[in-house]
């Protein structure tokens, strides 16, 4: 008898542990469901770890169900290596071999060069080689050449191995990878054999300029400037460079492809870090007298096809950048011309080259402060180029161009327009005010980004602050630099004193669907750190607190920039592996190993075929006193009782169970609230209730009552004097309970688990969120994945326990089929006052007949 007494310990134990590992893989698979249908970003790390811990768990489950039956299972060991064959590819690194040369001239360029030199030097080649429009002279340095600079010093494996180590979902973590990864590229030694190409390159350059010619040098990474993936501000440019200083440039621009903001915006992207080859551009440099950014089309409204040229003078750096003023012409597309807006700023400082190299700011500018950095020509001609540019890629188009020193126009990138696709609301009344419950407390400046926006304030002065900024904050900065598209994920909306619809932050942000308010001075000093305010950016707007007028025309949601990412089809074909179910009834003929198509399919059958085998164990070894029995009870379905140790009072020696012969604590805590009281039946339906129970029946066999399945009939519990872990299938929806309950209260739990229903998708999360917030006033820690539920409660002394394990018992029962009525208000919040109710009640009586039985053994004791 005490060897069968350890055999069960030992296959309890097996049990217990697989339990364990299917609560991990449901977990893990819950996190990549929601991961596929949230907002939030995730890289290639995520995909990797989680694969990793769901292969892992379910591996454990495959082992477990083989150690508890004796190897009946092992041909799942099978099924798991063809599905983990299966799911390796998603999860690979990709290897690219760049064929070709190390450097071309800017005349060999064309698009259909993109793979070799990036976007941004192809467009600029097509622009030069086919449309015969001004482009200054120069070579482009190839992905081939990055990847010979990277294999020299065997920089990538390098890379790969603390980009693995790091979790790049935190912001901190991130900027230490950034800087670490960035000063491993830039003490990086070049390859004797990539510098004797750069400079024949350069040689080349100067017998088409000048001797000593300096060089403007641009990152071209592959899959910069794309329709969409603008990547705008993101890596690093250097302007006027000298020979000597050529291969410094050159690391550094390389090393801006881990910079923070890069990482970031690849991670809200969905782009590999694999797939993005650094290639550069390599210019002469045009010591510009004025220059800027034109948009062949209003970025903000997509019913405005007017020509935008923002300009200033010299280089077209502070445009980009935010860091000024400018000035603004509106060209419409009559034939000829005509000029329907100007504004020209106050401009208080310009770039310009120095002599020698580099480029320095001019500030406190006179005589141009004041003036239009273009001529009414000038603007014309500009209007006239981005419409050709425009008509021959067929999109809108963002042009960066200068005025050299002759007067000539030179272009110097082009690339696609993010531009709004729906009208904004500027047609519907913008009223709000006193009636509204809020007050205007700033107005005017530039809609960088449409949209209304949210949350509490917080300022931006330094690249830390960004390592502390919250979720859903309003973004407030004195200008709007391009670093600060890092926080556009994380970001409610963005207000700077500085700025214009121009820069690289405005373009991230429109990109993004962020709501952007620039140019609104004084809100630096002006907004108090933590204040809760509305950015109505096309109304140009702040509101004081919640504009609830404003926020209800608001998009429900952004859009889902991972959607079609690398990242993120790798995610969705690494779950299309694991999450999909199709092993749904157990008492199907289907339902056996050799169908396990996914890893949710090996733990959906393991687990059934656990339960199967723990109570199998008795029968099997002859065990009567470690048999199952059915619980004798009024509650109108099959309970029965596995005592795993010392959980009956005395031995039963029949197929049935008295209550009174159950000494488990957290089992006698939880059938205490399963029958308090009666349950009384569905809730009344409409018809779109049960059209979508139907629908759900018609997809879902398992849910059809007719089809026979053993969780439908018996609910099981498992017990010992302390533990309970309690498995049923009520109606449509799945629980577990699992508790142990002691007079030591540093080991007492109690875990709640709940999926499942009969309705729609959004009907059931409208469940579970109705029983979270009842669990959460109960004191459980309450975790909600999609339409799963996680709840869980420790270290509370024993009454409390009881108390809690009670309340579950109830909501186990009195939740069945609430799901039909969720979209129902007056239903929903009739069920909630009678739950909270109930368990004010039930709460009440056994605090009483705690109460009662203190004064019993009080007197006893007397």
């Amino acid at each position: 008898m005490e060897s069968l007494r350890n055999d069960f310990r030992a296959r309890y134990h097996q049990f217990k542990l697989l339990l364990s590992a299917n609560n991990q893989a449901l977990d893990t698979m819950a996190e990549m469901e929601g991961a596929l249908r949230g907002s939030a970003p995730f890289g290639m790390h995520f995909v990797r770890s989680r694969c990793i811990a769901v292969s892992t768990s379910v591996f454990k489950i495959t082992k477990h169900i083989n150690e508890l039956s004796q190897d009946k299972y092992a041909v799942l060991f099978d099924r798991f290596k063809t599905i983990q064959k299966q799911l390796n590819p998603f999860l690979q690194t990709g290897v690219h071999l760049w064929e070709g040369e190390w450097t071309l001239p800017l005349e060999a360029v064309d698009r259909n060069l993109a793979d070799q030199v990036g976007g941004k030097i192809a467009n600029l080649g097509e622009v030069r080689n086919r449309l015969n429009i001004r482009v200054p002279n120069g070579f482009a340095i190839t992905a081939a050449a990055y990847q010979r600079f990277m294999a020299h010093s065997e920089l990538q494996p390098e890379i790969d191995r603390r980009i693995q180590a790091t979790d790049v979902e935190r912001l901190d973590q991130l900027y230490a990878l950034s800087a670490s990864i960035q000063q491993l590229i830039i003490q990086a030694p070049m390859p004797p054999e990539l510098e004797e190409a750069l400079t024949a390159a350069y040689r080349a350059l100067q017998e088409k300029e000048n001797p000593g010619v300096t060089v403007a040098m641009r990152s071209s990474a592959l899959g910069e400037d794309l329709e969409g993936v603008s990547f705008a501000g993101q890596y690093r440019s250097q302007l006027n460079v000298s020979r000597e200083n050529l291969f410094d440039a050159y690391r550094e621009i390389v090393a801006s492809k881990y910079g923070l903001t890069a990482m970031a915006y690849r991670l809200n992207r969905g782009i590999r870090d694999e797939d993005v080859a650094m290639c550069v551009a390599c210019m002469a440099m045009v010591d510009a007298v004025a220059g800027g950014v034109t948009y062949s089309r209003n970025p903000v409204d997509i019913r405005d096809d007017a020509v935008m040229i923002h300009a200033v003078w010299g280089l077209p750096k502070s445009v980009v950048d935010g860091s000024t003023p400018t000035d603004l012409f509106v060209v419409g597309r009559e034939d000829p011309p005509v000029i329907h807006h100007r504004d020209v700023s106050r401009k208080r400082e310009k770039f310009v080259c120095y002599p020698a190299e580099g480029v320095c700011r001019l500030d406190g500018l006179d005589e141009e402060a004041d003036k239009p950095s273009l001529t009414d020509e000038q603007a014309i001609e500009l209007a006239l180029l981005a419409r050709r540019l425009e008509a021959y890629y067929g999109v809108a188009q963002d042009i960066e161009w200068a005025v050299d020193g002759e007067g000539r126009l030179v272009i110097l990138q082009c690339r696609p327009l993010e531009q709004r696709t729906e009208p904004g609301p500027q047609d519907a009344a913008r009223v709000v005010g006193a009636a509204d419950g809020v007050r205007g407390i700033a107005s005017g400046g530039v809609t960088a980004s449409p949209g209304v926006g949210v949350g509490p304030v917080f300022k931006v002065r330094k690249d830390m602050d960004t390592l502390r900024f919250p979720e859903g904050a309003v973004l407030v900065a004195s200008q709007s630099l391009p670093r600060w598209a890092t926080l556009l994920s994380r970001a409610a909306a963005v207000v700077t004193e500085q700025g214009g619809i121009a820069g690289h932050l405005a373009n991230v942000a429109r990109e993004f669907g962020v709501p952007a308010l620039f140019g609104l001075e004084g809100v630096m000093d002006s907004l108090e750190e933590g204040r809760i305010v509305t950015v109505d950016a096309e109304g140009r707007t702040l509101y004081d607190g919640r504009a609830e007028a404003l926020l209800g025309r608001a998009p429900v949601c952004r859009r889902n920039l991972m959607e079609g990412s690398p990242v993120y089809k790798a995610l969705q074909g690494a779950a299309a592996l694991i999450v999909p179910l199709n092993l749904l009834d157990p008492d199907s003929m289907d339902f056996k190993p050799e169908n396990c198509r996914t890893f949710h399919d090996i733990t959906r059958f393991c687990h059934e075929k656990a339960v199967a085998e723990m109570f199998l164990f008795g029968k099997e070894h002859d065990f009567p006193e470690r048999s199952s029995k059915q619980l004798v009870c009024e509650v109108p379905m099959q309970w029965w009782v596995l005592n795993l140790d010392d959980g009956f009072r005395e031995e039963v020696q029949g197929r049935r169970v008295a209550l009174e012969n159950i000494v488990s604590i957290p089992m006698r805590a939880i059938w205490e609230g399963i029958r308090f009281k009666p349950w009384a039946g569905p809730p009344p339906v409409d018809g779109r209730g049960m059209l979508s129970v139907m629908f759900q029946a018609t997809t879902n066999t398992d849910l059809v009552t007719g089809v026979r399945s053993r969780y439908a009939e018996r609910n099981y519990f498992m017990i010992s004097r302390n533990y309970c872990s309690l498995t049923s299938r009520l109606g449509f929806h799945f629980s577990t309970a699992e508790a142990l309950v002691s007079d030591r209260p540093s080991e007492n739990y109690a875990s709640f688990h709940f999926k499942g229903g009969a309705a729609d998708d959004e009907r059931r999360q409208r469940r579970i969120l109705f029983i979270a917030d009842i669990l959460e006033n109960q004191g459980f820690r309450v975790e909600v994945k999609e339409d799963m539920l996680i709840a869980r409660i420790e270290d509370r002394a024993r009454d409390e326990m009881e108390e809690n394990l009670k309340a579950l018992g109830y909501l186990t029962i009195h939740t069945r089929q609430l799901d039909m009525i969720m979209k129902d208000g007056a239903s929903v919040s009739r069920y909630r006052s009678k739950i909270l109710h109930d368990l004010e009640v039930l709460r009440r009586l056994h605090r009483e007949a705690g109460m009662e039985k203190q004064e019993r053994l009080k007197r006893e004791a007397g």
